[in-house]
């Protein structure tokens, strides 16, 4: 396991906190140079890029020119890039009869466009390559049997990833492998604005905890590895069994 990403270059989008981080972490453990990417080029992604001794790249997922011109510097410090990671996303609670136009748009041009912005832009090199993985991360809110009314938007674009990894899957293929995880509760700094009702939840979950990021970091690892050489197109759900607890 240590060395399975060894001479693999993976570039991780939102990987400045969170699960990104975790997966970052594990990548390079396990042998991968990693590129970091954050909206900004925070301290705390700079200060990670050194632990890890990592490039690192800064940009708004949702804008393509800015994403393409990310690939091209990234891949002049690496040369390529052979995995790619999605873990950029926002989720922001909204009443549906009070949700504008404005905050559906920047949902989806984040989560679902900023997937898009980085596939476009790096499957190329992996075609050249004739080689290459991707894993995005979706969300049980993208699965009907947890869809969440609460934060209609997010679902509804985690659920637009599912179906998209599973179309990329279709199209690259036998080149490029395409995967998703779809994580349940997981410990991040989101968890900090949880109110009791949240966590009410997750305690129904057939594990009874939650999640934490090292966890979907391996789940994500597994689907970025030659390990998983023969799936693709699919989503592995990572909640605690939450999906079908029934409850």
């Amino acid at each position: 396991m240590k060395g399975i990403f060894d001479g693999k270059v993976v570039l991780i989008t939102g990987s400045a906190r969170g699960i990104g981080e975790a997966t970052a972490r594990l990548v390079h453990a396990r042998g991968a140079r990693v590129i970091l990417h954050g909206r900004t080029a925070s301290p705390h992604l700079q200060k990670l890029a050194e632990e890890l001794q990592a490039d690192y790249v800064a940009c708004d997922v949702g804008d393509k020119a800015a994403v393409q011109e990310t690939v091209k510097t990234a891949l002049a410090k690496t040369g390529k890039i052979d995995v790619l990671i999605t873990c950029a996303g926002i989720a922001t609670p909204e009443p549906f009869l009070e949700a504008s136009d404005e905050h559906w748009l920047e949902v989806y041009r984040t989560n679902v466009l900023g997937v898009v912005n980085f596939c476009q832009a790096v499957i190329p090199l992996m075609q050249q390559n004739h080689y290459g993985r991707i894993v995005n991360v979706a969300s049980m809110r993208g699965h009907n049997a947890a869809t969440s009314n609460r934060i209609m938007s997010y679902s509804a674009s985690k659920a637009a990833i599912v179906n998209l990894t599973a179309a990329l899957a279709k199209e690259f293929a036998p080149v490029i492998a395409v995967n998703a995880v779809s994580p349940g509760f997981t410990q991040t700094d989101i968890t900090e604005n949880w109110n009791d009702a949240v966590w009410k939840q997750v305690e129904t979950s057939l594990l009874g905890r939650i999640g934490k990021p090292e966890e979907l970091a391996e789940a994500i690892t597994f689907l970025a590895s030659d390990q998983a050489s023969f799936i693709t197109g699919q989503t592995l759900v990572v909640d605690g069994g939450y999906t079908i607890s029934g409850k």
